[in-house]
C-alpha cells in the first residue's frame, strides 16, 4: 500500500540515537553508528522521532510500505518488557558511565581488587556513534580488540580517563578511516591513542586512525603504542 513513512538521509544522519529512544514502536535502530529505518510495518508514519534530529535528516515520504502493525508494536513491547528477554541487543545504544557507576573510591570495591575504566558504550568502532556527549572533550583510545588480553594492566595504563573504541578489521572486514574521520571532526577530542597488537593485520587498525587524523583537518596529538603478543610494550 501507499502510505505516509519516514525517510532517513544516511548522509546526515550523525548516529546520535535521539530518533530510536524518541520512536515509541521501536521502528528505528542503530546499525553500524547509524539510524535505520528496521521494521516499516512499525512506522505509524506520525512522526514522533522527527522534533528530536538535530540535523534534520529524517522526513516524510509517500511510497510503498507495509501497513503499519500495532499488534505486533505491542506484542513487541510486551516481550521486551518480559523477565529474562533474550532478544533485541542493546549493544548500539549509547551510554555513558557516571562515576557512582565506575567506582573510584577503595571503599566501593574490596581492597586490591581492579575497577573497570571504561566510561561509555558501547565500545566496538563499528556500533559506535558518530557523535555524542561522551566525546566531547575526550581523549580517544582506539584499541586492537586483543590488546586488553594480552597486556595485563590494560584498563589502568591505557582506558584510564579516555573514551575507548576497539575493533579488528581482520575480524570485521571494514576500513574504519570514513567513521573515525567523522568522529574527529564531529567532537572535540584532545588527543587519540593507538594501542595495536605488533601482528601484521593490526596495521589496518593504525592505518584507518592514522588517515583519519590526517582527514580530520585538525591537529590532534596522537601516539601509537604497539604490544607483543605476549603482553610487553616494544615501542
Amino acid at each position: 500500500m501507499i502510505r505516509q513513512i519516514i525517510h532517513i538521509d544516511q548522509e546526515k544522519c550523525n548516529g546520535c540515537g535521539l530518533c530510536a529512544t524518541a520512536c515509541h514502536e521501536g521502528a528505528i535502530e542503530m546499525v553500524n553508528g547509524k539510524a535505520k529505518l528496521v521494521r516499516e510495518h512499525f512506522c505509524d508514519g506520525l512522526g514522533d522521532c522527527l522534533p528530536g534530529c538535530p540535523t534534520g535528516a529524517i522526513t516524510f515520504e509517500q511510497r510503498e510500505a507495509p501497513a503499519y502493525d500495532e499488534a505486533a508494536v505491542q506484542r513487541a513491547k510486551a516481550q521486551q518488557q518480559a523477565p529474562h528477554h533474550a532478544g533485541g541487543c542493546p549493544g548500539s545504544r549509547a551510554v555513558q558511565f557516571q562515576a557512582s557507576q565506575a567506582p573510584e573510591a577503595p571503599a566501593a570495591v574490596p581492597a586490591g581488587k581492579p575497577v573497570s575504566r571504561l566510561g561509555q558504550w558501547p565500545v566496538q568502532i563499528k556500533l559506535a556513534p558518530v557523535q555524542a556527549p561522551f566525546f566531547q572533550g575526550a581523549k580517544l583510545l582506539i584499541a586492537a580488540d586483543c590488546a586488553a588480553y594480552a597486556y595485563a594492566s590494560f584498563h589502568e595504563d591505557f582506558m584510564r580517563g579516555k573514551v575507548t573504541l576497539i575493533g579488528c578489521p581482520k575480524l570485521d572486514g571494514v576500513d574504519y578511516a570514513e567513521k573515525l574521520t567523522d568522529i574527529l571532526r564531529l567532537n572535540d577530542i584532545q588527543s587519540v591513542t593507538i594501542v595495536r597488537m605488533e601482528v601484521p593485520c593490526c596495521g589496518g587498525l593504525q592505518s584507518a586512525a592514522q588517515r583519519a587524523l590526517q582527514a580530520s583537518g585538525k591537529f590532534i596529538p596522537w601516539q601509537v603504542v604497539t604490544l607483543s603478543r605476549d603482553g610487553r610494550i616494544l615501542d
